[in-house]
């Protein structure tokens, strides 16, 4: 199964595969006797719209979507000639793709708008080869296309958006205005352009047909977008929680992930990495706070919050009354939860899922049950990659497992 990641970083390989080395961007008929025209004002860099659409993109990454659709259907009545409104509301239904991102039934909505605002987008650059503005919303509708198509393995049609994302965003560069947005799309393909040299060893030979990346200049960027940019602010902030946790800078994941669940405590994905990255930094009262949170979202059927945020919650739980509360037979009722969750959305193969499995093998050793306990680690074998940290356990516990069994029953026969 190819991971979220390197089906992202697939389709940014492949993306920049095709990008041409020069850009055509500047376009000019010298043939006409025509002035060029004073570009329109951007509606991008415009402090009145932006402050008009706050409200709806608050209420969009705080789940409320169908408040945030409003408004934003009303930037497309205001401006029916400009991408902005249809780019908001492919954004507002790519939202409602991230807490679990196996949900189809968004897709073809999202695609709809984002077609829109290439549609618009493409009308006004036909108009004028110079609107910057254009080209941006160009580039970021072909980017969510991309993305979009990444994660369903739909990999043509993935390079295809791909490729048409890169090239509006070279065409796009040199507008100071807007600059903070567009620094988002270098700081990706920095960080990530390196992080995939590191994590796939086995990739080395495709890499040498692309430009190289920078990890900390692509961390710096995304910095600069978070804080500085308007549109693209909370996007640079959803990657730099993930970022940081991946380089294990979990302080610096926490204090992002607890900002962002302060600022939107209905958005699942923020509330998730809050409990999470707590978790990793034995912050065990804050992350069991989460944890409960998590689980009560769940059982009340809240939006977002569905079986990732049940696995997440569940394992936090049992491992806090295992090892810090002493309190077994509650931790083995939360990793048994943790198991049924990712069951129902089929992440068997996840870190919580395979570390229940052998928390609950080593609690069946304890009261010396043996058959269950070789059959979660068996599960662990099964479910994990080899040579990955979970197959490498499983098949130590299983080897330990039958050391164990074998000076059983031979206490036994000595009887």
């Amino acid at each position: 199964m190819i991971s979220t990641s390197l089906r992202f970083i697939f389709w940014l390989f492949i993306t920049a595969y095709f990008v041409p080395t020069t850009s055509s961007a500047q376009v000019f008929n010298f043939f006409s006797n025509k002035e060029p025209e004073t570009p329109r004002q951007m509606l991008l860099s415009d402090r009145a719209i932006q402050l008009g659409t706050n409200d709806a993109i608050n209420n969009m990454y705080n789940f409320n979507f169908y408040e945030a659709e409003k408004d934003f259907k009303w930037l497309t009545v205001k401006y029916p000639n400009h991408p902005i409104g249809h780019f908001l509301l492919g954004l507002n239904e790519w939202w409602k793709i991230v807490p679990d991102l196996k949900v189809t039934r968004y897709d073809e909505t999202c695609h709809e708008y984002m077609d829109l605002a290439i549609k618009k987008a493409e009308d006004l650059y036909d108009e004028d080869s110079r609107d910057k503005e254009a080209a941006f919303f160009l580039a970021a509708a072909y980017a969510f296309k991309g993305r979009l198509y990444s994660e369903r393995e739909k990999w043509v049609k993935a390079a295809w958006a791909g490729k048409q994302a890169m090239k509006y965003l070279d065409r796009s560069r040199g507008e100071v205005q807007i600059n903070p947005e567009l620094i988002f799309g270098d700081g990706l393909y920095n960080y990530y352009s390196k992080w995939i040299h590191e994590t796939y060893p086995s990739l080395k030979p495709l890499l040498t047909f692309f430009k190289k990346g920078d990890k900390k200049l692509g961390i710096k960027q995304l910095e600069n977008v978070a804080n500085n940019a308007f549109y693209t602010r909370m996007e640079a902030r959803y990657f730099l929680v993930q970022i940081y946790s991946m380089e294990g800078q979990h302080t610096k994941a926490l204090i992002m992930a607890r900002t962002m669940h302060s600022l939107y405590p209905n958005n699942a994905f923020f509330h998730r990495f809050a409990a999470r990255e707590s978790f990793v930094l034995s912050q065990f009262d804050e992350a069991e706070r989460y944890a409960n949170e998590l689980l009560a979202r769940v059982q009340a059927q809240s939006y977002g919050y569905g079986p990732t945020d049940g696995r997440y919650a569940s394992y936090i739980l049992g491992f806090i009354n295992e090892k810090y509360r002493l309190n077994k037979i509650q931790a083995r009722l939360y990793y048994q939860d943790t198991i049924r969750y990712s069951l129902l959305n089929k992440s068997e193969d996840s870190g919580y899922a395979l570390a229940a499995h052998l928390a609950l093998g080593s609690l069946d050793e304890e009261r010396q049950d043996w058959v269950s306990a070789r059959q979660h680690y068996e599960r662990v074998v099964q479910e994990s990659e080899k040579n990955s940290v979970y197959y490498t356990k499983g098949k130590a516990a299983l080897k330990e497992l039958d050391k164990k069994t074998k000076q059983v029953r031979g206490q036994r026969k000595s009887r």
